[in-house]
C-alpha cells in the first residue's frame, strides 16, 4: 500500500480501469492537470475518465482475498496484479443489504481470531438516528449480527467517518484500527476494547486511508501522504498524484515510463535472480536488476521495487543476502552492507559496508543463507560451499565442501528447506546433509511457477 519511487510498484498492480463513469461523492481539492497534454487512447474511454477526473475516493482497502477496492458512489473498483482486468461494479453486486455509499472501508487482520480474520468491514452513516453503522462480511457473507452500530462494535468511535485502516501490531504495538473524521484520530485497540483520540494535523482530512506492504497512505482527492502511524508524522515528498503512481495515465507517472526495468521488473520473464532471502518476520525478498522483489505478500499483488526504495543507498547488484540475529547482509562483490528492521523500514547500520573479507571470513559469494534459529551461515562459491560460525569473532570459513552444482545464483534456507535458485529453476533440499548428497534432477521445477504463481 518513501523516497521518491515510494508507490513504483503500485501502478503495476492499481491499474484503475473501469466500465462506469467516475462521479464525485466526497468533495475534494482538485490535482494537477495532466503535464503532458496527450489524451489516453480513444478506445480506452474508461481510462480516459479516470485519467482526467479530479475526483478521489470515499474509501479504500484490501479484500478478504488481497485485492484492492476502491470505493466511490454507489461503485466499487476491484484491482489485483492477477486474474482479469481491473474493472467497476455496483456495490449492490457484492454486497446485496447496502444501502448508499460507502463512508469507510477496513479489512481486519487478527489470525488468532478467527471469526474476525480476514473480515471486510463497510461504514455508512445511518441518516435517520446520526450513527456510523457497519456491515462486516467473511467470505464474502454478512456475518451474523450485522448490520452494528459503530458504537455497538467500536465503543468510543464517532460517526460520519472519513476513513478507516486496520494498524497490524508490529507498526502500531498491538492490534488497532485506525478511525479518521476531520482533524482527528481514533485509535481503537481491538484487544482492550477502548478508544484513543488524539488530533490529526499533518496532512489533513482524510478522503479515504490504506495499508499496503507495512505502509500507510491517507488518499485526498487525486493526492496522497504516507505517513507512520507510531509516530504520527508524514513522510517528506509529499503529497503526490494518485495519477502517477496508482492509475496507468499515458505519458504520466514512473512505472509506465521507466522500460529501462525489463524483462528484470516482470516477475515471471523467467530472467535468473541474483540473490533470495527471508528474514526473521517471514518476509521473502528476491533481487534482480537493482530491483527487490516481495514474495510472501503475494495476495496484496506482486511488487518490483528499485532496491533504493527498501535498502537506502544500496545501488548495484546484489550477489547474495541472507538473515541473522534480525538483521539483512546483502553482499555485492567484496563488500557486505548490514540492515536493520524497525518501524520506519531498513537502515543502514553505521560504519558498512565494509570489506566482506573482514566481516565473515570470505572474499567473495555467489549465494549465502541461514537456516532459522541458526548462527551458521554458508557461503557458495562456484560448486563449493562453506561454513562460517556467525558466533564467533573473527570469523573465519571452514574448508570448501563440493556441491552437487556446477553454480548457484542465490539461495535460502526456510521452514520447507533450502532453496537454490539457478536461472529460471530452483531445487529444494530438507537440510544440509541432504544438499551435499544430492543428485540434481534432470528438470527441476519453475522459480517463476511455483514462487511467483505466474502461469505454466
Amino acid at each position: 500500500m518513501g523516497g521518491s519511487t515510494a508507490a513504483l510498484c503500485l501502478a503495476a498492480l492499481l491499474v484503475l480501469v473501469g466500465g462506469r463513469p467516475l462521479t464525485q461523492h466526497k468533495p475534494h481539492t482538485p490535482g494537477d492537470e495532466h503535464p503532458h497534454g496527450a489524451e489516453p487512447p480513444g478506445n480506452d474511454t474508461a481510462l480516459a475518465q479516470i485519467c482526467g477526473d479530479e475526483g478521489g475516493f470515499d474509501a479504500a482497502t484490501l479484500s478478504e482475498n488481497g485485492t484492492m477496492l476502491f470505493f466511490r458512489g454507489g461503485d466499487v473498483w476491484e484491482i489485483s496484479g492477477e486474474g482479469p482486468q481491473p474493472h467497476s461494479r455496483p456495490l449492490a453486486e457484492s454486497w446485496p443489504e447496502l444501502e448508499g455509499p460507502v463512508d469507510a472501508a477496513l479489512r481486519i487482520h487478527r489470525q488468532d481470531h478467527p471469526e474476525e480474520h480476514q473480515s471486510l468491514y463497510l461504514f455508512q452513516l445511518w441518516s435517520s438516528l446520526q450513527d456510523e453503522k457497519v456491515w462486516s462480511y467473511a467470505g464474502g457473507q454478512l456475518r451474523p449480527g450485522f448490520p452494528r452500530l459503530i458504537g455497538d462494535e467500536f465503543p468510543g468511535v464517532p460517526g460520519g467517518l472519513d476513513a478507516a485502516v486496520e494498524c497490524h501490531p508490529e507498526e502500531c504495538g498491538g492490534e488497532t484500527v485506525l478511525f479518521f473524521k476531520g482533524d482527528k484520530v481514533f485509535s481503537f485497540d481491538l484487544e482492550l476494547r477502548v478508544t484513543k483520540e488524539r488530533p490529526w494535523l499533518d496532512a489533513g482530512p482524510c478522503d479515504a486511508a490504506l495499508r499496503w506492504l507495512e505502509r500507510y497512505y491517507c488518499l485526498q482527492g487525486t493526492q496522497f501522504y504516507r505517513f507512520r502511524p507510531h509516530s504520527w508524522e508524514v513522510l517528506p515528498g509529499y503529497p503526490r498524484d494518485l495519477r502517477d503512481y496508482f492509475i496507468p495515465c499515458p505519458g504520466r507517472g514512473h512505472r509506465h515510463g521507466n522500460t529501462s526495468w525489463g524483462n528484470a521488473g516482470d516477475r515471471c520473464s523467467g530472467e535468473p535472480f541474483q540473490a533470495i532471502t527471508s528474514d526473521d518476520s517471514g518476509r521473502i525478498y528476491a533481487f534482480r536488476g537493482g530491483l527487490s522483489f516481495r514474495l510472501d505478500s503475494w495476495r496484496d499483488g506482486w511488487h518490483a521495487w528499485p532496491q533504493g526504495h527498501s535498502w537506502p543507498g544500496l545501488q548495484g547488484d546484489v550477489d547474495a543476502a541472507f538473515s541473522w540475529d534480525k538483521r539483512m547482509y546483502l553482499i555485492q562483490g567484496s563488500q557486505v552492507s548490514i540492515y536493520v528492521s524497525g518501524r520506519g523500514g531498513h537502515q543502514l547500520v553505521e560504519g558498512y559496508p565494509r570489506a566482506l573479507q573482514e566481516e565473515l571470513g570470505v572474499p567473495k559469494a555467489d549465494a549465502a543463507f541461514t537456516c532459522p534459529g541458526s548462527a551458521e551461515l554458508y557461503v557458495i562459491t562456484g560448486d563449493r560451499m562453506q561454513r562460517v560460525d556467525l558466533t564467533k569473532s573473527p570469523r573465519h570459513a571452514d574448508e570448501p565442501q563440493p556441491l552437487p552444482y556446477d553454480g548457484v545464483d542465490g539461495a535460502m534456507c526456510t521452514a520447507d528447506g533450502i532453496y537454490l535458485l539457478r536461472g529460471d529453476r530452483y531445487h529444494r533440499h530438507r537440510d544440509v546433509a541432504e544438499l551435499l548428497a544430492a543428485h540434481p534432477p534432470a528438470d527441476p521445477p519453475s522459480i517463476a511457477v511455483d514462487l511467483f504463481h505466474c502461469a505454466q
